[in-house]
């Protein structure tokens, strides 16, 4: 029984240690408002990161994601996503030692006379990735892992660029 109530304790002042440090996790805290009641997402259907932007586009209480571009206030465009891996260095018998993972998203947001309110904007996120060729498997589902949480982050970052628009009066 002391057992039990030590580790409660010692659970207990670790929640109490984080909390007060302002610890939140990635999502709880205020989501960024937007500056227009409907919005057009103009990305592929099947694209990950169209459907990762619609989904927190729904989370957000003011704004609704229209699918006709005229019934929309704003339209946001993804003009360009891409991937990249390039070798970042070699070890002394040339085999690849560290990648360069790159995420590339170019969008823009224009209202419905056509206006620009952000132009055209490049976000790039780079992470670098050791590389072993005796595991190539485990290597291959780090790289997948680290390309799901680069997009998480350019979804992050377009909503806040999104949600700093100040609309034509």
């Amino acid at each position: 029984m002391k057992h039990y109530v030590r580790l409660l304790s010692v659970a207990l002042a670790a929640m109490l240690a984080l909390s007060a440090c302002g610890f939140k996790l990635r999502g709880t805290g205020p989501q960024p408002i937007l500056p227009f009641k409907t919005l057009f997402v103009s990305v592929a259907e099947t694209s990950p990161l169209g459907v990762q932007l619609r989904r927190n586009l729904d989370v957000m209480s003011n704004i609704e994601i229209v699918s006709d571009r005229k019934l929309a206030d704003a339209a946001l465009e993804v003009l360009n996503e891409g991937r990249d891996k390039q070798v970042l260095s070699l070890n002394s018998q040339g085999r690849v030692r560290e990648y360069t993972l790159l995420y590339r998203v170019n969008f823009r947001v224009v209202d419905k006379e056509g206006r620009q309110l952000l132009a055209p904007t490049d976000l790039v996120i780079r992470r670098i990735q050791s590389f072993n060729e005796n595991q190539v498997l485990a290597k291959e589902a780090e790289e997948a892992t680290l390309f799901r949480e680069m997009q998480s982050d350019l979804v992050q970052q377009v909503l806040r660029r999104v949600s700093a628009i100040k609309p034509v009066q």
